[in-house]
């Protein structure tokens, strides 16, 4: 008989290991699918799919997957030819071009890499060297940050714009708006794309050391996305929650849940080019958010202003990316008592999510970053002698689930 976790802890001492409280998700048997054709046909009654914060502009749901499979054909067609196994890369800040572009390139079976847009010439060319993408998704303004000689010669540009300009260099062979609008061609040869294939080539922060291509497959997505609906609840919901995008859509908070993982349940995306407390304000009000994912220098901001701000109809705050102290949750909670407020704990090697909280009570566990996600195994291991630890010690965190990456070369997963 196998041994059993114990029910409080989800510790198993037979073999030292921490397994989930949370019910497992449910993960797809169809081996050929990838993230964009799970993501399409999911099942919901959303209209509108994003929501540009500064212009008002409205993508519908059908509008969306149609831009995609457009984009798609563009994309598999020359003069771009994106094929199976290369590497596109998004050079953007937020918007609503940045889904169409990632689950477009995706849905051929390419792998997707992102920059951060703040990031020098010589940080941009050194993760090109590395990645070696063949085409390039960036804005009219970032074009000039992409290396032309060395491995960026070469790369196919797509602006991230409606239309081309008499005056864009030669690299650049189309725009988002060009390729969205392609009629889509449902003759056109697919590649077949598995679960186990490479999806992502997302850089890590380099916290501990420089920073390193993570490879996430299909699968890793697709079961961030079920753990982000059971998360949020959201298929059971009778009613469509709105998400405002403060963080980025470049970092694997951002990508997985405004680029992929909302876009499965019907949510309603803002979308916010860049963070700024009075256009955040804004946004919440006009738009009628209810959910608003951020990072804690937004809440720490939001507890300083002097006055009460105006927070409409928001009723839940999804902190990540560092802890939140016990001070800074209560003052929160006694300034705006009717917001509820949750956090995340991931990596880029996690594909985001590894452990959070999901309600009021769980959040009031201070210093917490909450229960293991659905699906997921834990050691806490001691970084000298390798050896997994019990309850109650501290060592380093090891996790096991679906969503984990799947190495960081990805020369060896193409």
């Amino acid at each position: 008989m196998a041994a059993r976790p114990d029910a409080r802890s989800g510790y198993c001492a037979a073999t030292r290991t921490f397994r989930s409280k949370r019910a497992d998700v449910p993960l797809p048997a169809d081996a050929d699918l990838d993230v964009v054709r799970f993501l399409a046909s999911r099942r919901h009654a959303g209209v509108v799919a994003l929501v540009d914060a500064a212009t008002g502009h409205r993508v519908t749901f059908q509008e969306l997957w149609r831009a995609v499979e457009g984009a798609a054909t563009a994309l598999a067609a020359p003069p771009l030819s994106l094929r199976k196994g290369q590497v596109a890369l998004i050079l953007s800040p937020n918007s609503v071009h940045f889904p169409v572009a990632a689950l477009a390139a995706m849905s051929l079976g390419a792998v997707l890499t992102t920059a951060n847009p703040l990031n020098t010439p010589a940080e941009i060319a050194k993760q090109v060297a590395d990645a070696r993408p063949v085409v390039a998704f960036t804005t009219r303004d970032l074009l000039p940050k992409l290396p032309r000689a060395g491995a960026g010669a070469g790369i196919r540009v797509v602006l991230l714009e409606p239309d081309r300009l008499p005056s864009d260099p030669s690299p650049v062979v189309a725009t988002i708006g060009e390729i969205s609008a392609t009629p889509p061609d449902p003759t056109r040869r697919r590649d077949r794309v598995t679960q186990d294939d490479p999806a992502t080539l997302l850089y890590s922060s380099g916290t501990t050391g420089p920073s390193k291509g993570v490879v996430a497959t299909h699968r890793s997505l697709i079961s961030m996305v079920q753990i982000i609906m059971s998360r949020f609840r959201l298929e059971a919901s009778n009613r469509t929650e709105t998400f405002l995008c403060t963080v980025p859509m470049f970092h694997v908070y951002g990508l997985v849940a405004f680029a992929t993982g909302l876009l499965g349940c019907g949510a309603t995306i803002v979308v916010l080019s860049k963070y700024e407390l009075p256009e955040m304000l804004r946004a919440i009000n006009e738009y009628g958010v209810t959910y608003l994912p951020l990072v804690p220098p937004i809440l720490v901001a939001m507890l300083a202003h002097p006055n009460r701000l105006p927070l409409g109809g928001l009723r839940k705050v999804l902190s990540g990316g560092a802890p939140l102290s016990k001070e800074l949750i209560e003052g929160f909670k006694e300034k705006y008592p009717q917001v509820e407020i949750l956090q995340g704990y991931g990596l880029t090697e996690s594909t985001a999510i590894g452990a959070s909280t999901d309600s009021a009570e769980e959040s009031s566990r201070y210093g917490t970053a909450g229960l293991l996600s659905p699906s997921t195994e834990a050691k806490i291991v001691d970084p000298e002698t390798g050896e997994a630890l019990p309850v109650n010690r501290t060592g380093e965190l090891w996790i096991r689930g679906p969503y984990v990456m799947k190495g960081n070369n990805l020369r060896n997963h193409v």
